[in-house]
């Protein structure tokens, strides 16, 4: 038993982990090493599968890659005089098997010793060789004359057979390990990726690490960030107006909403509409707020154009519309703690028959940029605590606006809103130029008309969606404090007439400021 116990000391004879000599179970497969010494019997033969093993079981090299296909062999049979056969090989890729003469790429059975005390060759080809489809066995002891049979000889060299057990001495296994729970075969080039969580088919991937794997959150589950919202940069144009809505950089959400359309009057003019709308942050789900005004009342001065309604009288009722949607949103929604209903401002700007209508509440303005800019002008007055202090004579329009309370709003869409009254102006253009609105995340950076004028593009006309774009980009560029929203609706050339007079009171133009009518109930934007 001297052999038996120093092959012993190297390797457990049931699944080749190395083993000392004063070991008494393998620390792999657990089986009695002292029992298997003292019967001198294969304990593969007799010991139960170690717990979690299955019959069979898919091999792999010792870096726990797995090996091609058809390389998993049995183990070897005891012989008639206590020796083992070889294990045949699967059939599968090119190999000899050592013994039955099954052909395949099976891993290698340890060699039998044989009479005279040599140990037989391990099967010749099928080793590393690009012929072979096997893993290399170990060397055979050396023989009585002292010499060793290789284990594997050169690619395509005939193996010595091993007869059938010529001895009682355990041998050591081949230097492969056995995965514990077999891998279920995925078949297909397409089989999804398991560490992605992304839909088969969705080519989502984070903008900042590349990784495609967005959770249902919005979140990268490889780097954290938080992908972009489709609300949080939208683009739209059509012939006659466009729009641009960005959320600017300190805002987590974009809570402006803007509609832009275009349909035909009774009398086959055309009518272009567009609509912006801001959220009062301080209110309940202000971005469903914004996105409901824009979308009725978008939908309502459609309606009410191809009937034939006046422009005047269309926006008037739109803005109502508007109004009464946001104040169902007050029902749909659970209000959050110390915040009111959801709310919001709204501007919007009808061009039909060579004239500009536009309707507002709250503090979103319109402007009217003419092609050389010489009569730039503010279109429509904020409804707002700044507004207030200026027509009360209390401070100037720049002090104003310099205080913490200039944003508090005094006129909103809402529940909350005490009464909503919408202010309307109607006037032609006498010069080629562009109609803008837009809400304070743009204006804030440019209050007054000149210096606005100043950042609108000299093409804007021509290329509104460009000039969209730009100034969507001047109030990102400058800290993005806020949403920004801008819509834009070309005016081409008019023959001259004189501007008509607005139906509201008089508003702000140029640097003078009269006596609008205000609500006193005070909100945020």
């Amino acid at each position: 038993m001297s052999e038996t116990m120093d092959q012993l000391t190297l390797s457990c004879p049931n699944c080749a982990q190395p083993v000392a000599e004063s070991d008494r179970y393998c620390e792999e497969c657990g089986i009695d090493l002292s029992t298997a010494r003292a019967s001198g019997t294969d304990p593969r033969a007799t010991a139960p599968a170690p717990s979690g093993f299955s019959a069979t079981h898919h091999a792999t090299t010792p870096d726990d890659s797995p090996l091609p296909s058809g390389t998993s062999g049995a183990a070897g049979g005891t012989g008639a005089d206590g020796g083992y056969d070889a294990a045949p090989g699967a059939a599968g890729s090119r190999g000899t098997a050592a013994h039955d003469g099954a052909t395949g790429g099976g891993l290698p059975a340890a060699a039998g010793k044989g009479a005279d005390g040599a140990y037989g060759a391990m099967p010749g080809t099928g080793g590393l060789g690009p012929t072979g489809g096997g893993l290399p066995g170990a060397a055979g002891e050396p023989d009585a004359g002292g010499g060793y049979d290789a284990a594997f000889g050169a690619v395509g060299a005939a193996a010595a057979p091993v007869p059938s057990g010529a001895t009682g001495d355990f041998v050591l296994a081949a230097p492969v390990l056995a995965t514990e729970v077999e891998e279920p075969e995925v078949s297909g080039a397409g089989a999804p990726d398991p560490w992605s969580s992304v839909p088969a088919g969705d080519a989502r991937v984070c903008v900042g690490c590349g990784a495609q794997r967005i959770d249902t959150d919005g979140y990268c589950e490889a780097c954290g960030l938080a992908q972009p919202r489709p609300r949080d940069h939208q683009e739209r144009s059509l012939n006659g107006v466009c729009g641009v809505s960005d959320r600017g950089h300190r805002h987590h959400r974009n809570e402006d909403a803007f509609a832009v359309a275009a349909t035909s009057r009774p009398d086959g003019g055309s009518a272009v509409v567009a609509v912006v709308c801001d959220g009062v942050s301080s209110a309940t789900r202000p971005d469903d707020a914004s996105q409901a005004a824009a979308d009725s009342a978008s939908e309502a001065l459609l309606e009410a154009l191809e009937s034939g309604v006046e422009p005047e009288t269309a926006m008037t009722e739109a803005i109502m519309t508007a109004a009464n949607r946001v104040d169902e949103l007050a029902d749909e929604f659970e209000r959050e703690p110390s915040r009111n209903a959801p709310a919001c401002t709204i501007v919007s700007a009808v061009l039909t028959e060579g004239r500009v209508t536009v309707g507002w509440v709250g503090d979103s303005r319109a402007y009217w940029f003419p092609d050389d800019r010489s009569g730039s002008r503010r279109l429509t007055v904020d409804d707002s605590w700044a507004t207030r202090m200026v027509e009360a004579g209390l401070m100037s329009e720049a002090e104003a606006f310099a205080d913490a309370r200039a944003h508090a709003i005094t006129g909103w869409l809402g529940a909350d809103a005490i009464e909503v009254e919408p202010h309307t102006l109607t006037f032609t253009p006498d010069a080629p130029g562009t109609v803008l609105i837009c809400t304070d995340g743009l204006w804030n950076y440019a209050e007054a008309a000149a210096d606005l004028a100043a950042v609108v593009p000299a093409d804007a006309r021509t290329k509104p969606l460009h000039a969209a774009q730009t100034l969507a980009r001047y109030a990102c560029d400058r800290g993005g404090h806020d949403n920004v929203t801008v819509a834009l609706l070309p005016v081409d050339g008019i023959e001259p007439h004189e501007p008509t007079m607005p139906n509201h009171p008089p508003t702000l133009v140029g640097d003078s400021l009269d006596s609008p009518t205000l609500q006193l109930r005070e909100g945020e934007s």
